[in-house]
């Protein structure tokens, strides 16, 4: 016996309904909704801005391509006087050809293309690891802990950080900073973060909920970056008051006015206050007014030691060993066979009872828990002893390995096109 199965006929309007219903949750889940920006990956790259080029030749063809190679060659010597705290003059000059194999690309800011001129503000990225080799004292580059990331624009009375995206946000999602001393931890914007990372919370004074944010993103401190604008009438000048704040006490390191004619202008105005703002953060380093806040340092508590238990008969030893303390470290790891490596370095030093990647970042700096039975200067001594340069960092410890300087290959490389 068989049982007809009847279908009741949907209305069209219904159906149509639904479709569009369906229709516009997937396109809600493909944006995102109006929140959350990527930001720009440039931690295998260097980048040098405002390269300023003026090239003749015979076409213009020609004169941009002298331009660029011109640009190239600033760059680099920029790079190099960046790195090293020296002269621009005392930069060692590279071949072309070896030019064109560490250039991972030439940034246009603006130009200016005549039949045989070529007038260009440029920018030059540098690939980090091959151009690590031919940059002499990049061992003694004062890099900061990581830092959190938390951009607030104040517009109309209103305060945003990562509720919605904002421009603010979107310029410091666009920011190269593989080039910067300051090590930031950039959210995107989207899950958890526009609950998480308000205004409000930048002028919470307690340790308490800072020290789970920072332990949840993988950071050590937090820095503020904030903008004021002040619009004086629709379609007029826009006026960007920045203020650059550090820590959980929202201390401020400098603050800035910027001016623009109108609107359209404002993108490019708040790139020059994020890179603005970055320099202040750099010079706060240097001056050691950048350190990480010690009530911000998780503290392991000391565990009482056990002692052996006394067991009549057939005695045996059910005393427990004591765990040893938890530590923070941070090493840059391009891939993962890196992550593999630093781990199994970690584990072969006596008294380390194991080490675990607590926040992965290939291409970038990764975080990794050690515990280890010791005080951390003993640590130290002993990482330092299997070939790693050992730094302090924000109450952890900071890798980097120690690689022989290569001479500089002089037989060049494929010209890029």
């Amino acid at each position: 016996m068989t049982s007809a199965l009847r279908l009741r006929p949907v209305p069209a309007v219904l159906l149509l309904l639904s479709v569009c219903v369906a229709g516009g949750m997937v396109y809600a889940q493909l944006e995102g909704g109006d929140r959350g920006i990527a930001p720009v990956d440039s931690s295998s790259s260097y980048e040098i801005g405002g390269v300023t080029v003026d090239v003749s030749a015979k076409n213009a063809d020609a004169a941009r391509t002298g331009g660029w190679r011109v640009a190239q060659r600033k760059g680099w010597r920029m790079l190099w006087s960046r790195v090293n705290g020296r002269p621009v003059s005392e930069a060692p000059g590279l071949p072309d050809g070896t030019l064109d194999s560490i250039v991972a690309g030439i940034i246009v800011e603006n130009e200016q293309i005549g039949p045989r001129r070529y007038i260009a503000r440029l920018g030059v990225l540098f690939d980090r690891a091959r151009t690590g080799q031919f940059l002499g004292g990049q061992g003694q580059i004062a890099r900061s802990s990581p830092m959190l990331v938390i951009p607030i624009l104040y517009s109309a009375g209103t305060a945003t950080s990562f509720e919605q995206r904002n421009e603010w946000q979107r310029a410091w999602a666009r920011f190269r900073s593989g080039g910067s001393p300051i090590d930031y931890v950039r959210p995107v914007g989207t899950g958890s973060d526009p609950l998480l990372l308000t205004a409000a919370q930048s002028r919470r004074p307690g340790r308490g909920w800072w020290r789970l944010l920072l332990d949840q993103y993988g950071a050590a401190d937090i820095v503020v970056p904030e903008v004021y604008l002040d619009r004086q009438f629709p379609g007029g000048p826009v006026i960007g008051h920045f203020v650059a704040r550090h820590g959980p006490d929202a201390e401020v390191i400098e603050s800035f006015s910027l001016r623009v004619a109108d609107a359209d202008a404002m993108p490019a105005m708040l790139d020059e206050g994020v890179r603005r703002i970055d320099m202040a953060y750099a010079r706060a380093l240097q001056d050691g007014r950048l350190q990480p806040d010690a009530s911000l340092v998780v503290e392991q508590p000391e565990e009482a030691p056990v002692e052996d238990a006394i067991v009549e008969d057939d005695a045996v030893d059910l005393s427990i060993p004591i765990a040893g303390a938890a530590y923070t470290i941070q090493v840059e790891t391009p891939d993962a066979a890196a992550v593999n490596q630093v781990e199994a370095a970690l584990r072969a030093v006596p008294g380390v009872r194991s080490a675990t990647t607590t926040s992965l970042a290939l291409g970038g700096i990764s975080v990794l828990r050690v515990v280890f039975e010791g005080d951390i200067g003993i640590l130290r001594t002993g990482i330092a002893a299997r070939g790693w340069r050992v730094e302090d960092a924000g109450g952890g410890l900071r890798l980097r390995r120690q690689e022989p300087a290569a001479a500089p290959d002089a037989s060049g490389g494929p010209a890029r096109p």
